[in-house]
């Protein structure tokens, strides 16, 4: 272990971030046993444990990408490290709150590693931590960050980092042990707050990280292992609900408060067009729902709180699901596969006269409704609500395209219960990006420049993002763009009048260019686009 210095330099980074995780290690049983609020599930020091095991995986990949030219990293760089990898590697409540608290240092570390611009990153990470939950709530992790940045803005200006780190520290350690008497839950419990004492872990790491003494461990007195009981309420949401989102800083501006009126829980962290969402919903599906309008969200955690509050029925149900297709080929596919089946005609969208008698054939009392197309939406949202009315249970998972479609139906299983395959089914099409090939009929400006009647139009995921022309040269182009951001899975889908050559052209182009990604081929038969595609 390097020799600590009064500096938070790029190895005082690396040397806190192993420490902290060491320490989280030790003390993640410890902290998952006093895990009461906002929900008695017994994780926050494991999602603690996660969180920083990926931010200090990041900071590990920035000093090996340096080890060939015998070079330090930029304190910069090891700090935006550190708060990318919190932030995409973050678990649960507590998790999303720590990645944002690194988040908020790395800032302004990245600007200066002396006392000063560790004095203002504590500050900076409480602020950004409290604006990024939605009801901030006392006797709480964000109390014990408050206090740690106050206790660090009290130090005088001859103050060394270690002295700043040590205040942090030291009125991170009193606002814990107040929590108790803050937040009447704890009290009753008889436990300080477990992302608080988590938070306190971290700072200590601080402390032996730049000082090179470990302090006091926190005196929380014997550890009671809490239950779901009398002192620790169980009505609140059945489902935690976590994603990766891309998307713009006004798009999550309205996600907000679309999210806060589904759950609680609420906290949205992240910036520069990467964000993590978390929230506690009974219906995970319009929490996803409502991510996919704002965005592209991905690496989606729906997790159930209590298998107790899933509707779990007492006899076996029939169950249905009835799926909208956009071409012959995929409409036996999907029959093959169980599902009642809808045919989308060029130009002819579905009435939801014909959607309420899609769900009437089915005979079924449960059914799943995946209209595979935005436009479709509202149709089939009206067509659900009429056949609610005569007793049928509908759930309407909003797939945007054909191949969200099949990745739901793929992991469909009508043996477990509603509520759960619901559930899978939503995640698996929220983590399905979709593009399409077409032509242009006309000239017209497009989010990629101006196309001419006749060019290849690559739309992912709903907008112009290639202009080509000839179709195999598009389609290249086009699954560069979406495997640019990860895959497991390429799903193509081939129009009537489609050559199996252009398959085999973009089979080869993945396995050569992109390891370990699998490609399905299904003929669409009559379809409006020679193309669509899946990148799961």
């Amino acid at each position: 272990m390097p020799q600590p210095a009064d500096d938070m330099d790029a190895v005082a980074v690396r040397t806190w971030c192993s420490l902290a995780l060491q320490a989280l290690g030790r003390e993640r049983e410890a902290i998952d046993a006093i895990n009461v609020y906002p929900v008695a599930d017994g994780d926050t020091g494991t999602n603690l444990y996660l969180t920083l095991e990926s931010a200090a995986q990041a900071v590990e990949a920035v000093f090996a990408a340096h080890e060939t030219e015998a070079t330090v990293p930029l304190t910069a760089d090891a700090v935006r490290a550190m708060a990318h990898g919190a932030l995409i590697g973050a678990r649960g409540n507590s998790g999303t709150i720590l990645a944002q608290l690194l988040r908020g240092m790395a800032g302004v570390l990245a600007e200066g590693h002396d006392a000063d611009h560790l004095r203002r990153a504590l500050t900076t990470a409480a602020v950004a931590a409290r604006d990024a939950v939605a009801h901030p709530v006392e006797g709480t992790v964000l109390t014990v960050a408050d206090a740690a940045a106050g206790a660090a803005g009290r130090t005088g200006d001859d103050a060394g980092t270690r002295a700043v780190a040590r205040a942090a520290y030291e009125g991170a350690l009193t606002a814990l042990e107040a929590t108790p008497g803050q937040l009447a839950v704890l009290g009753r419990a008889g436990v300080v707050d477990a992302g608080g004492r988590g938070l306190v872990t971290v700072l200590g790491a601080l402390v032996e990280a730049v000082g090179g003494q470990t302090p006091e461990r926190p005196r929380t007195g014997p550890v009671p292992v809490v239950t779901a009981s009398e002192d620790c309420p169980q009505d609140g949401p059945a489902f935690e609900v976590v994603y990766l989102l891309e998307a713009t800083d006004e798009a999550v501006d309205r996600l907000r408060p679309r999210l806060d009126g589904l759950g609680d829980s609420l906290v949205v962290v992240g910036g520069d067009g990467l964000w993590n969402v978390h929230v506690h919903v009974d219906d995970a599906g319009a929490a996803v729902e409502a991510g996919i309008e704002a965005g592209r969200p991905y690496r989606i955690r729906i997790t159930h709180f209590d298998a107790d509050r899933v509707h779990h029925p007492a006899e076996p149900v029939q169950r249905a699901v009835v799926v909208v297709v956009p071409g012959d080929g995929l409409r036996g596919l999907c029959e093959e596969a169980g599902a009642t089946t809808v045919l989308a005609r060029p130009g002819e969208p579905p009435a939801s006269g014909e959607l309420v008698d899609a769900i009437r054939r089915a005979h079924a009392r449960e059914v799943v409704l995946l209209p595979n197309d935005t436009e479709l939406r509202h149709t089939a949202a009206a067509a659900a609500e009429q056949v609610r009315a005569e007793g049928i249970r509908v759930a309407l998972i909003p797939t945007r395209a054909a191949v969200q479609g099949l990745a739901a139906l793929a992991v469909h299983e009508p043996d477990r219960s509603f509520d759960e395959d619901v559930v899978a089914m939503t995640a698996a099409a929220g983590a399905t990006r979709y593009a399409e090939l077409t032509v242009a009929e006309r000239q017209s400006w497009t989010m990629a420049g101006i196309c001419q009647a006749g060019d290849v139009l690559g739309l992912i995921d709903g907008d112009v993002a290639v202009i080509g022309e000839a179709v195999p040269e598009t389609a290249r182009k086009v699954l560069d763009r979406m495997l640019s951001a990860g895959g497991e899975l390429v799903t193509l889908v081939l129009g009537e009048d489609v050559p199996d050559s252009l398959a085999e052209v973009l089979e080869e182009h993945v396995r050569e260019g992109y390891l370990a990604v699998d490609t399905v081929v299904y003929r669409g038969g009559r379809q409006c686009a020679p193309l669509l595609v899946g990148v799961e």
